[in-house]
C-alpha cells in the first residue's frame, strides 16, 4: 500500500505539518524508520529519537514540534498510529474467504451471511453463526452453541456445546470455552466428578487471547462482560463473572464463583481466590495473591496482597532485613557486656 501524508492524516483527523505529498508505504517503529515509513512518538522520552529517525513521517500530539521533519499532528498519536496499522496490515493479511470444502458444517447448523469457514473446522447440530463471521482452520463449535456477527475465530479455537459468543469477539489459537469446570466431592476417598451443566457467555466487543481456557459454570453461567480484553494463558473457573471493560493479562487465574468488577485489571500472574469479589476500578498488580474481596477503586500488590503503598513499605522493610538482624545481634552483645558487669 502506498499513501501520502495527507491522505493518512485525513483518515485519522489529523493535520500535515510539512510535506503532504510525501509517500508512505509501510509502517515501522521509530529507531527503523527508514524514508517511506512512517512512525510516531506517544511518550517525550524518545523525542531524542524522533529528532534523528530517518522515518518520512511522525504521527505527534498537538504541541509537539519537530524540526525539519514531516509531521501529522494529533489529539492521541497511539491511537492514531493504531488505526493507521490496521489500515496497512489488512491487506496483507491472510483471510479465509468461504467455507473450505474440507470443513464438516451439519446441516443443521445456522450460518448467516458471508461466513467464512476454514479447512477441517467443524461445526456441530443446531449450532448457529452470525454474518461476516469467520471460523479459522480446525475450530471447533459445539453442538447448540451460538456466534453472534463479525466475531473473527483463528485457527484451532474450541467452543463447547450450548456457549454464547457476542458480537465482534476475537478468540485467538488454542483456547477453549466451555470446558468442564473443577467440581469433585470426595466420596469414600475417591474423587467424585460434580457435573457442569452450565454454560459461558461472552459479550460484544471482547478479545481472547491464545490458550485461554474459560470454564462452564456448575449452574447458570460463567460471564465475560462487553469490552473486556484478556491476554494469553488465563485460566477463568466456573460461575466466575468478569464485568465489562476489564482487563486481565496472561497467566491470571480465577478461581470459582470470583467476581471481577467492571474496568478492573488484574496484572500478570494474579492469582484470585474463589467466591470474592473485585471492586470496580481496582488494580491489582502483578504476582499478586488475592485471598479477600476488595473494595473498589483498590490498588493493591503482594502475596497476600495489600494496599500498594503498605506492601511498598513492607517490601523495602524485608530488603534490610540483613540489616535489622545484624543491629540485633549487635545490641544484643551490648545488652549482655552491661549486664556482665553488674
Amino acid at each position: 500500500m502506498l499513501k501520502t501524508l495527507g491522505e493518512i492524516a485525513q483518515l485519522v483527523g489529523g493535520t500535515v505539518c510539512g510535506d503532504e505529498k510525501a509517500a508512505i508505504a509501510s509502517l515501522s517503529g521509530i529507531q527503523d524508520a527508514g524514508p517511506d515509513d512512517l512512525t510516531f512518538l506517544a511518550n517525550p522520552k524518545y523525542a531524542p529519537l524522533a529528532q534523528v529517525t530517518r522515518a518520512g513521517g511522525i504521527i505527534v500530539d498537538q504541541k509537539t514540534d519537530i524540526p525539519r521533519k514531516n509531521l501529522i499532528r494529533v489529539d492521541n498519536p497511539s491511537l492514531a498510529f493504531s488505526k493507521i496499522m490496521t489500515l496497512f496490515v489488512a491487506e496483507d493479511e491472510y483471510r479465509v474467504n468461504g467455507i473450505h470444502p474440507s470443513s464438516v458444517i451439519s446441516t443443521d447448523a445456522q450460518l448467516g451471511k458471508n461466513v467464512n469457514v476454514g479447512p477441517f473446522a467443524v461445526i456441530e447440530p443446531q449450532a448457529v453463526v452470525g454474518d461476516n463471521t469467520t471460523i479459522g482452520a480446525g475450530s471447533y463449535i459445539g453442538f447448540k452453541a451460538c456466534i453472534g456477527n463479525n466475531t473473527f475465530i483463528y485457527p484451532h479455537v474450541t467452543i463447547r456445546e450450548k456457549i454464547l459468543i457476542g458480537d465482534r469477539v476475537i478468540i485467538h489459537s488454542g483456547t477453549v470455552v466451555g470446558s468442564d469446570g473443577f467440581g469433585y466431592v470426595t466420596v469414600n476417598g475417591k474423587h467424585q466428578k460434580i457435573p457442569q451443566v452450565g454454560t459461558v457467555v461472552v459479550e460484544d466487543d471482547v478479545e481472547i487471547g491464545a490458550n485461554v481456557t474459560i470454564d462452564r459454570a456448575r449452574f447458570d453461567k460463567t460471564f465475560i462482560g462487553r469490552g473486556t480484553k484478556i491476554d494469553n494463558l488465563v485460566q477463568i473457573a466456573h460461575n466466575v463473572v468478569i464485568e465489562e471493560n476489564c482487563i486481565i493479562v496472561s497467566q491470571v487465574g480465577i478461581s470459582g464463583s470470583s467476581k471481577i468488577e467492571r474496568n478492573s485489571i488484574l496484572a500478570g500472574q494474579v492469582g484470585i481466590a474463589g467466591h470474592l469479589t473485585i471492586g470496580a476500578n481496582s488494580i491489582v498488580a502483578a504476582q499478586s495473591g488475592v485471598s479477600k474481596s476488595l473494595p473498589p477503586q483498590s490498588v493493591v500488590f503482594g502475596y497476600p496482597a495489600r494496599p500498594m503503598d503498605e506492601a511498598k513499605k513492607l517490601n523495602a522493610m524485608l530488603s534490610r532485613l540483613a540489616h535489622y538482624v545484624e543491629q540485633i545481634k549487635e545490641l544484643k552483645f551490648k545488652v549482655e557486656q552491661l549486664e556482665n558487669k553488674k
